[in-house]
């Protein structure tokens, strides 16, 4: 079973922008390629405890099993050393991302306090965006009782796109809650 954002964006999200774009053909358009979930532990890295917990909740919200990320160089200031555990990330494509993407959007999103938006400006040049959470336990699939230290998360979404304007419009079509200049 195809996920529910899979078929809006295929049915209605592509030639929505081919008219507006202007397109040849409907493949010219912007196409989600991956989400990358970061979520970085610092210090904790190195205690297994929290690690374990921090891999189910990571597990819980993405659906398959993070990767863990390493320090690359040894930096005295932040006490880290070369080898040592860093983080963990998982990739989500194809189906599991859309699943991922609707929930962030429909469900994650709107239960943050205080919320007013995202920022348009998490665009790089190659039209791929980033944004930051403070709080991992704003997904309903993560149990608030059993989270011991609230962390956040890195999502960056790889959109394979020619400007950086075709990718906010996909984005906006997928009714991500940018903040307006309006707004300001």
């Amino acid at each position: 079973m195809t996920p529910r954002l899979k078929e809006i964006y295929q049915k209605n999200i592509i030639p929505n922008l081919k008219t507006k774009f202007g397109y040849k053909n409907l493949n010219m358009g912007p196409k989600l390629q991956k989400i990358v979930i970061n979520m970085g532990l610092g210090l904790d890295g190195n205690d297994s405890k929290i690690l374990k917990s921090c891999e189910n909740d990571l597990s819980l919200l993405s659906g398959q099993k993070p990767t863990l990320t390493k320090f690359k160089k040894s930096i005295s200031n932040f006490k880290t050393r070369k080898g040592s555990n860093a983080g963990l990330k998982v990739s989500l494509r194809k189906d599991r991302m859309y699943e991922f993407l609707d929930r962030l959007v429909n469900i994650a999103l709107p239960r943050i306090k205080d919320f007013r938006g995202l920022s348009p400006k998490g665009f790089d040049k190659n039209g791929n965006y980033t944004f930051g959470i403070k709080e991992h336990i704003i997904f309903p699939e993560v149990n608030f009782d059993k989270v011991e230290k609230i962390r956040g998360l890195d999502i960056t979404i790889v959109i394979k796109s020619e400007k950086v304007d075709h990718s906010y419009e996909l984005l906006k079509e997928f009714n991500f809650p940018f903040i307006t200049k309006e707004g300001n």
